[in-house]
This record gives structure tokens, C-alpha cells and sequence, in this order.
């Protein structure tokens, strides 16, 4: 029975990530489908698009919460139903590909960024606050939410692994998930990988067009 204890954590962090907030937000405040206008993509920036600065907060806030609360739930009780290291990496990559691949919206989901946001803060604190400072100096300086994405993607689980403050004894597999996380949130973006090389990506806090 014990062994049913790690694949029902992943499978309740999954239908966790399933949970698309930026179409529930959007739908509760009665604005458009954010799948309807912009980029497409039900995430927290193109709700932004849509003039409501409150429900694009409102939505970043959730699809963080929902890939940080499994991870933290796994290590905080989890040692007591023996879900060890492994299983917080495997809830935590769960709570993201449940974002990307909702079951509960035809399996279209966004690109995950606020969610692997919320799982890296679940990993390690300073490994969360070391990825949201990136996030937020490549977005001032470029105001391009995309690259800020891609960069953080990138430098997240070199932070894990070189991080002299963050983690020199990082779990293996925790490190493997974050690896996982990057590679997959820089193929969700390499559409806008193409608009940022012809310079025709939308910049942050673009209205959606008429």
C-alpha cells in the first residue's frame, strides 16, 4: 500500500497543474478567453494583455501557488508516508506538465513559467528568489517577458548546481527535474524565440489589438 503513496502524491500534483487559472480568472472577473487574443497562451502575460492588471496578478499568484504547495506539502509531511527527495522532484515536474498539458482543458495549457516559478520556490527558497531577481532584471532592462522566461530556464538549474549559498548538496533529482522544466519552457517558447529574432514580439504590457 505504501508504494501507492508516491504515484497518488504525482497524480494529485498533476490534476493540481491541470487547473488552468488564467481561463478561471478570466471567466470569474468576465473577461475574454485568454486563449481568444495575444500570444494565445492561458498564462498570467497575456492576461495582462487584456487591460486587467488585477486579474494578471491574480493569475501568476495561483499558477505559482499550485506548482509551489504539492512541493512544499511532500516536504513538509512527506517523510512520514515515505515520499523522500525523488518524490518532490517527481510532484513538482507533475504540477508543471499538468500546467502545460491540462486534462481538464483538452490538454492546452500555457507555457508554464509562473508555475515552475512556484515549483523552484518549493525546491529551494534562495534558489526561488535567485530566479525571480533574473526574471525581473532581463524583463526591466529588455521588457521582453518571453526572454526573461528563457534566461531564467536557463540559469535556474546552474543556480542549483554552482550556487555557492543555494545548494552544493542539491538532490539529484531535483536538479534533473529543473533541467527538465528548462528544456521543456524553452521549446513552449520558441515561437517567441522566432518573434525576438525578427523583433516582432509583443513587449511587456502590450494591449491585446482590436
Amino acid at each position: 500500500m505504501e508504494s501507492l503513496y508516491p504515484v497518488a502524491a504525482v497524480v494529485l500534483a498533476y490534476l493540481m497543474g491541470s487547473l488552468s487559472f488564467a481561463v478561471v480568472v478570466s471567466r470569474t472577473m468576465g473577461l475574454a478567453d485568454p486563449r481568444t487574443y495575444g500570444s494565445k497562451n492561458p498564462g498570467a502575460t497575456n492576461v495582462l494583455r487584456s487591460g486587467s492588471k488585477a486579474a494578471a496578478v491574480v493569475t501568476l499568484l495561483l499558477d505559482a501557488l499550485k506548482g509551489w504547495l504539492p512541493v512544499f506539502v511532500v516536504k513538509t509531511w512527506g517523510e512520514a508516508w515515505g515520499l523522500g527527495d525523488g518524490t518532490v522532484a517527481l510532484v513538482g515536474l507533475a504540477a508543471f506538465l499538468g500546467h502545460l498539458w491540462p486534462v481538464f482543458f483538452r490538454f492546452q495549457g500555457g507555457k508554464g513559467v509562473a508555475t515552475a516559478a512556484g515549483v523552484i520556490l518549493g525546491f529551494d527558497p534562495w534558489l526561488g528568489l535567485a530566479a525571480l531577481a533574473t526574471w525581473l532584471i532581463v524583463a526591466f532592462f529588455f521588457r521582453y517577458s518571453s526572454l526573461a522566461s528563457i534566461v531564467t530556464a536557463v540559469f535556474a538549474p546552474a543556480y542549483y548546481l554552482f550556487g555557492r549559498h543555494v545548494a552544493w548538496d542539491a538532490p539529484g533529482t531535483q536538479v534533473l527535474a529543473l533541467a527538465v522544466m528548462g528544456l521543456l519552457l524553452v521549446w513552449r517558447h520558441a515561437e517567441n524565440i522566432n518573434r525576438l529574432i525578427a523583433g516582432t514580439e509583443s513587449r511587456l504590457g502590450s494591449k491585446k489589438k482590436p
